[in-house]
């Protein structure tokens, strides 16, 4: 079960990356599936990925603020 939550989260982490630049809304869904496959390898001790990935979070979000901030700031021009 472990193995199928973490290929889960590592799947929706890919697609929502893919999937990054029609919407800034995958930009949410990429820090969620960073911050899943962070837990997934906390879980079986990876604890290497488990910073790597939770930083990829943390960018993600940040990604997500900046381009709705510049989203925003377009439509109010």
């Amino acid at each position: 079960m472990l193995t199928l939550f973490g290929s889960i989260a590592v799947g929706i982490m890919m697609l929502s990356y893919w999937l990054e630049p029609r919407s800034r809304w995958f930009l949410i869904l990429f820090g969620a599936a960073c911050g899943a496959t962070s837990a997934y390898s906390a879980l079986v001790k990876a604890y290497p990925i488990t910073v790597i990935e939770a930083v990829w979070a943390l960018i993600a979000l940040q990604r997500f603020f900046r381009r709705n901030r510049q989203e925003r700031a377009k439509g109010m021009a």
